[in-house]
């Protein structure tokens, strides 16, 4: 058993200096920033509060963003015994140790809140075993997590929770982050405005990275000139974007980046793909999202457009990166540039919903093949037009089953090369009319 906290050790904790972001921690809700809509004086937490009704919660956002200090705040603020575990370290031990002793708290007439953080690293039965102590009110559940709580989390556990999104802090959120920080030593930091600005910006929305950086040019000579940004950037490293190639974030960029071609927005698109690059996505799989583009968005509105998509594909499998991934950016802007039409992504739906309702329907015997006597017999291929023999290369015969009326799947919208397939697709159905087919 882990012995008690002595006098002195508590002595030698005060002592230790602790780190930025750990003094300027708000005491107040009202003093978090980035997030009035949960915090600020008519906040979803505010209201909660102000209610008397503290549900349990979970807090999704990315990292640095005020998680772990509201999960402080609202227990001091509801009078509950704050408890932190978190999902990386701890196991089923540790929760059921966390909830025998807040059974015991709530004998003597005291709640706990749970903080869990990365509460998503916890398995489905570790999840499940919330439940029965979240029901019955023997803790208030906060778990923390910055992964989609849809995918993340059980939906038993979901359903028993409110949950709340946490955004990425702002650039006004970040100044005053570092007004704050310059308050609290008494002196400005030793930065130019253009060295400042992309200070905020290295922070990538993560107060505290922000205040860790800050931290570290406050640790430099009170006498240094202040900074440019060349010579920030020489000083300090900027934090990684956030992105994990088998989360979230990854099919938030690829959908941006498709919605992006989609819209016709070659610059967006650009950036788009430029992000995924930078945070470490695979080639090859932007590549098979432009040749599925290329049929699903653009089509036959330019039909090279699925020859450059997988040119690019071609090219970056010749090349690798990161000569091929210039091949993978042209066909990007070939595709955002490109007329758009989903026509044939509806028609081959609508293709499909029709094989599923007609069932096993035979071709019209006229089309089948006769390679025996007996088939000749049966009438197969009989009466069949060849097409090339006609003056103008259409016979108009029906090629739909017997008892299935004539379909059109494919529309041709009036955009790129569709407007000329149009054209043709009337030009055959004025002939097919005229001839009865």
């Amino acid at each position: 058993m882990a012995r008690a906290p002595s006098a002195a050790d508590e002595l030698f904790a005060a002592a230790t200096p602790k780190p930025l972001a750990d003094r300027l921690r708000p005491r107040t809700l009202a003093e978090i920033v980035g997030q009035d809509h949960l915090a600020g004086s008519a906040g979803t937490l505010t209201r909660m509060l102000d209610r008397g009704s503290l549900a349990s919660l979970i807090l999704w956002g990315p990292p640095g963003v005020g998680k772990t200090t509201i999960a402080r705040l609202l227990a001091d603020r509801a009078g509950l015994h704050f408890v932190q575990l978190s999902a990386v370290f701890s196991g089923v031990a540790d929760l059921k140790r966390a909830f025998e002793e807040a059974q015991k708290r709530r004998r003597a007439g005291q709640g706990t809140l749970l903080f869990v953080d990365e509460i998503h690293r916890f398995n489905r039965a570790q999840q499940d075993g919330f439940l029965p102590v979240v029901e019955d009110g023997t803790i208030v559940l906060v778990g923390a997590t910055t992964e989609n709580p849809s995918f993340a989390l059980n939906g038993a556990l979901l359903s028993r929770c409110q949950v709340l999104v946490l955004r990425r802090l702002d650039d006004a959120a970040l100044e005053l982050l570092l007004v704050r920080a310059e308050a609290e030593f008494g002196r400005k930091l030793p930065l130019q405005d253009d060295a400042r600005a992309s200070l905020r910006a290295m922070a990538d929305g993560d107060g505290r990275y922000l205040l860790n950086m800050a931290e570290q040019l406050f640790a430099l000579p009170e006498d240094t000139a202040p900074l440019e940004a060349a010579g920030l950037a020489e000083l300090l490293a900027r934090r990684a974007a956030l992105y994990d190639k088998d989360r979230e974030e990854h099919y938030n960029l690829i959908s941006a980046l498709h919605k992006a071609l989609r819209g016709s927005d070659a610059d967006a698109a650009l950036y788009w793909y430029a992000r995924m690059l930078v945070g470490g996505e695979d080639p090859r799989y932007i590549a098979r999202r432009l040749v599925r583009f290329a049929s699903e968005d653009v089509g036959m509105a330019d039909p090279q457009a699925l020859p450059q998509a997988l040119a690019a594909w071609e090219a970056y499998e010749r090349l690798g990166s990161p000569e091929g991934e210039l091949a993978i950016a042209q066909a990007v802007v070939y595709l955002g540039t490109a007329p758009k039409s989903n026509a044939l992504y509806t028609a081959i739906g609508d293709a499909q919903r029709a094989a599923r309702s007609t069932g096993s329907l035979m071709p019209p015997a006229h089309i089948l093949n006769a390679p025996t006597k007996l088939m000749k017999q049966l009438g197969y291929g009989a009466g069949y037009a060849y097409d090339h023999e006609a003056e103008d290369g259409f016979s108009g015969q029906n090629y739909f089953p017997e008892g299935m009326d004539r379909q059109a799947f494919y529309r041709p919208r009036e955009r790129g090369f569709e407007r000329e397939i149009a054209k043709r697709l009337a030009y055959w159905a004025k002939l097919r009319e005229e001839r009865g087919a």
